[in-house]
């Protein structure tokens, strides 16, 4: 069972939601089945015209590509497998103005590739990553729950291009208020610990 870990946390070890995503690998008994993709280090390619020149004419038209669109094209199918090979992902960063930091959003860009991890049929769309599982985990300063859950892009987004892409069980947990006054910040960490050590329990980990 290969689990594949995406994280951004600029914040580093000041980060909540490392707490998060930290309560999720200490939970895990097989610590071999983790690997670590650190966006912050790594960082994605944004779609750039050569990109998109590479991807149009090799997944769209079904061309050989140049050595120099291959070139362009190389981080996209370098982190488009890794994410293929994975049984589970994990996904953890904060969230930055109501949705998802660029890095994110960038990654996801990088690894939904036609043919790859989606794909077109008689009926349309189809995803190509049926069977699998993913774990949303992220934290923002204001409260984007219940009244206030139109503010929150990140559930829906995340939720949306997973399930494009065909993952049978996705979960999103978040501790969200952290930066307010009226919450108590390490009540808010707290129960989602508990909801992520409901998920590893779930899955068998």
């Amino acid at each position: 069972m290969k689990i594949l870990v995406v994280s951004y946390l600029p914040k580093e070890a000041q980060s909540r939601t490392k707490r998060l995503l930290d309560t999720f690998c200490k939970g895990v008994k097989q610590k071999d089945d983790i690997e670590m993709l650190d966006l912050v280090k790594d960082e994605p390619d944004f779609v750039t015209p050569g990109i998109l020149q590479a991807y149009i004419q090799r997944n769209y038209m079904g061309q050989e590509l140049s050595p120099e669109l291959q070139k362009e094209i190389s981080k996209f199918d370098r982190m488009t497998k890794q994410f293929k090979s994975a049984d589970i992902i994990v996904m953890a960063f904060p969230m930055y103005n109501f949705s998802l930091p660029g890095a994110i959003k960038a990654y996801f860009d990088s690894v939904m590739l036609k043919g790859e991890t989606f794909d077109t049929g008689e009926k349309g769309f189809v995803g190509l990553m049926k069977g699998k599982k993913a774990l949303v985990l992220f934290t923002s300063g204001g409260d984007h729950t219940g009244k206030n859950s139109m503010y929150d892009y990140i559930t829906n987004l995340t939720t949306l291009e997973l399930e494009f892409m065909g993952f049978s069980d996705i979960r999103v947990i978040s501790a969200q208020g952290v930066d307010m006054q009226s919450l108590d910040t390490e009540v808010l960490i707290v129960d989602a610990q508990k909801e992520i050590k409901g998920v590893v329990k779930d899955w068998g980990l």
